[in-house]
């Protein structure tokens, strides 16, 4: 017998949403679901809405049927879904032990048919937090997406979209599949020659600073990044890379105190980077950086790796390879340090080209790097694999570089004790 409904109201409902792995739940208050017409064999509206935890609506309006009865998840749905001002740490879907989040505004439309659920629209992502440790980013990323969902296999394509932050645009695509309580993404994102400027305020949400005062005024950045996991414990491993820069605001000769003191060397008072790269590995609970390399024109060339770890703390290991006028600082020092770092530090070696080498550390937090001489052993092997010399002063029996060689060198000049 066909059976047809007038009018079906459900008003003032309630939704919670949790993770087995959490006690945390999350509610979706006023719930209301109106439709009219109702029929087991043909199309009807329907309207649903609901209050989201922590403010903000979710809205959706369309028609639904006939309904499938052999699998009520395939009948025909075509909708158009608002969502205002979602709290992504509050949805029941992130593990708050994270500490991750942002406010989600989107505007899309659903069709779904013959099991297949198709999804494009528009989506802003404000005070966007994605690592332990960072901090709300100071301006919104806007993605234009669209993706294809299988119902029967529960996994989907994210078809080429776009993340637009300012004026820079990178390039999203992947797969994203349900697995349980889980939502496990493989998404690629690149992005070419992008305006550093309009990202500089977005990279506290990596857990990433410009140092106080200072400011990225020019440079195109490049990113190729692999993005996968779990959407609550995503892990993005690629490269990132920098193209004339500038760092306006930072005197890199100043933070280097130790060293400029000794060698005379003055960067000025903005920093200028002719290209800069870097092997990244991001997680939740912060940043690893791998086979760093800058060339700085008024220093030289920089080598090295570290971290940033959920507190914003740097740990980093570098070289620096005086080239230049920088070089040429060393030579006019005048001091009898001066001199002595020019010989020792092998500024004339035959081995070396034409550089003089400096290890250093680089410690406190991103928006407050310290620079610190490294007189121990610690950077003897980075010098060794990255830059191939290290002066004919810094080698041991067999020409290889030696940890005490090194501290006997710079020892005396920062004033450090000789490593034991």
């Amino acid at each position: 017998m066909a059976v047809s409904v007038g009018k079906l109201e459900l008003n003032n409902g309630k939704i919670t949403v949790g993770s087995t792995a959490s006690q945390k739940r999350s509610t979706y208050d006023n719930v209301n679901v109106t439709a009219s017409d109702v029929s087991m064999d043909s199309k009807f509206p329907l309207s649903v809405s609901a209050d989201l935890p922590s403010g903000g609506k979710l809205t959706l309006d369309g028609t639904v049927g006939p309904l499938d009865k052999s699998d009520t998840s395939l009948t025909p749905l075509d909708a158009k879904i608002h969502v205002g001002s979602l709290n992504l740490a509050s949805t029941g879907f992130l593990d708050p032990s994270l500490g991750l989040g942002g406010l989600v505004d989107m505007d899309a439309t659903l069709s779904s048919q013959n099991g297949e659920a198709a999804t494009k629209g528009t989506l802003t992502l404000s005070k966007a937090l994605l690592v332990a440790g960072g901090s709300p980013a100071g301006v919104p990323a806007t993605v234009d997406f669209s993706t294809k969902y299988d119902l029967r296999k529960n996994s989907g394509v994210i078809n080429p979209s776009t993340v637009k932050i300012g004026s820079a645009a990178a390039h999203l695509n992947g797969t994203y599949a349900t697995q349980g309580d889980a939502t496990v993404v493989d998404v690629k994102l690149t992005g070419d020659n992008m305006p550093a400027k309009d990202l500089q305020d977005f990279l506290p949400a990596i857990g990433v600073n410009i140092p106080k005062g200072a400011s990225l005024t020019t440079g195109e950045l490049n990113t190729n990044l692999n993005i996968k996991g779990p959407t609550n414990k995503l892990v993005t491993d690629g490269t990132i890379s920098l193209a004339n820069g500038t760092l306006a605001g930072f005197d890199l000769g100043s933070k280097m105190s130790a060293i400029s003191a000794l060698t005379g060397l003055k960067t000025g008072s903005n920093l200028v980077i002719e290209k800069l790269s870097t092997d990244i590995h991001m997680a939740p609970d912060g940043l690893k950086a791998e086979n760093f390399n800058a060339v700085l024109p008024a220093l030289g060339s920089l080598v090295g790796a570290g971290t940033v770890d959920s507190k914003n703390n740097l740990d980093f290991k570098m070289a620096a390879t005086l080239t230049g006028g920088a070089i040429g600082a060393v030579g006019s020092a005048g001091s009898d340090a001066g001199k002595l770092l020019g010989t020792a530090l092998g500024g004339k070696s035959s081995n070396c080209k034409n550089g003089t080498t400096i290890p250093f550390l680089i410690k406190g937090t991103s928006s407050d790097p310290k620079f610190l001489p490294d007189v121990g052993g610690l950077a003897a092997g980075l010098l060794k694999s990255s830059l191939g010399c290290t002066g004919s002063a810094l080698t041991g029996a067999g020409g290889k570089e030696s940890p005490a060689n090194i501290g006997n060198a710079l020892g005396g000049l920062f004033k450090k004790k000789k490593p034991q």
